[in-house]
């Protein structure tokens, strides 16, 4: 009995050492960085950016139509189904607008909805990145699919055939309108999509792309590789490139991981930039190897896209959060980070979050939040 009880408060110590990672001290941390992104984010604004009672939403993005509104893409997914891996087999992104860059936005319409099974696309489609060139808009994103009747609340666990198949299934996608309204055109082949004996063999998703001077695209992404049994690898970050936004997209750096957990180490949810210094990113410190807190941000530079430094003041931003109210917080989880730039300056950060102590399965509420930066 008492080895049972024993086993069972460790297992709570444990439980709470994983998530229990508040900084105390962020406000003089953020003063006193050198670090381009972090220094420089004022307080959170505590209203969501978007939030729907129904739906677990997720990762946005933004962009300004000829309108003069906000049109924020988003992915959200029915609470009826756990988040995790509720996502992976009912999500669908979503389109909503504001008159401000900072919300709150309010729904507007459905921008791409499951379209059936047959399609590559047909049952989820999520991790949204909007750009507009030469006229048009281009939707970025994760799709899958799986062929099997909708799930019940408890069927659905990570080790389920819907999760197995669908996480398999995982490729990057486009989509093309006229119009932030849409209608949008779908493509019936995915713009990037696995390839054997690769680091992303077995899925490829977290799409982050920028448009070229010359109009042509490079794109971030996150891939795993297959293992036998259906296992699969940690998460790599790779980089691609192609002449235009439809492709033909080539895999740079030689065919391999510019991240990766045995080289620079395991990243995810990547935010691509460029300006005249060259690539940057930001991206969540999935072990805590740069920043020293997981799921914290680290932030890393770039002359070509295939060969990366960290920055030398690593932290772009914590899981601990300062509101607009005064109190700090430690959000359950922060994740997709999203910068939305005026006149070639970084405005304000938006974040895919959630309450909770951590753990997807400890949340009973997800939204988009908005960090401003400081003048």
């Amino acid at each position: 009995m008492y080895k049972r009880f024993f086993i069972f408060i460790l297992s709570i110590l444990l439980l709470s050492s994983a998530y229990a990672q508040k900084i105390e001290n962020l406000v003089e941390l953020k003063k006193n960085s050198h670090n381009e992104i972090f220094h420089y984010l004022a307080p959170a604004l505590c209203a969501p950016v978007y939030e729907e009672p129904d739906y677990w939403v997720w990762g946005s993005s933004v962009v300004k139509g000829d309108d003069g509104m906000y049109h924020l893409y988003v992915s959200r997914f029915p609470k009826t189904l756990p988040f995790h891996p509720g996502w992976m087999v009912a999500s669908e992104i979503v389109h909503a607008v504001s008159k401000s860059i900072t919300g709150p936005y309010r729904f507007s319409d459905i921008a791409l909805p499951a379209r059936g099974a047959e399609y590559w696309d047909g049952r989820s489609t999520h991790n949204p990145r909007i750009l507009r060139y030469g006229g048009k808009y281009f939707l970025i994103y994760m799709g899958s699919t799986h062929p099997f009747v909708e799930p019940t609340y408890n069927e659905l666990t990570l080790d389920s055939p819907w999760c197995t198949v669908a996480r398999s299934n995982k490729r990057i996608g486009l989509a093309v309108s006229d119009s932030p309204y849409g209608p949008w055109k779908r493509f019936d082949e995915p713009l990037l999509t696995t390839k054997p004996g690769t680091f992303y063999s077995y899925l490829i998703s977290n799409p982050s792309p920028v448009i070229e001077e010359d109009g042509s695209v490079t794109i971030l992404f996150k891939g795993r590789a297959y293992r036998e049994n259906g296992k699969y690898s940690d998460m790599s970050l790779g980089i691609a490139h192609a002449p235009n936004i439809y492709g033909p997209y080539t895999v740079l750096n030689g065919g391999q991981p510019i991240f990766q957990v045995d080289g620079q180490g395991e990243a995810e949810d990547p935010f691509l930039w460029k300006d005249k210094r060259g690539y940057h990113v930001i991206f969540k410190d999935h072990v805590a190897k740069y920043t020293g807190e997981r799921g914290g941000g680290a932030l890393a530079h770039s002359t070509d896209g295939s060969h990366w430094m960290i920055d030398a003041d690593s932290k772009a931003y914590s899981r601990t959060v300062e509101w607009e109210d005064g109190t700090v917080e430690m959000q359950g989880q922060l994740e997709r980070p999203f910068i939305y730039f005026e006149e070639g300056k970084p405005c304000c950060i938006f974040f895919a979050t959630m309450d909770g102590p951590g753990g997807f399965e400890n949340a009973s509420r997800s939204w988009n939040m908005v960090i401003p930066f400081r003048k």
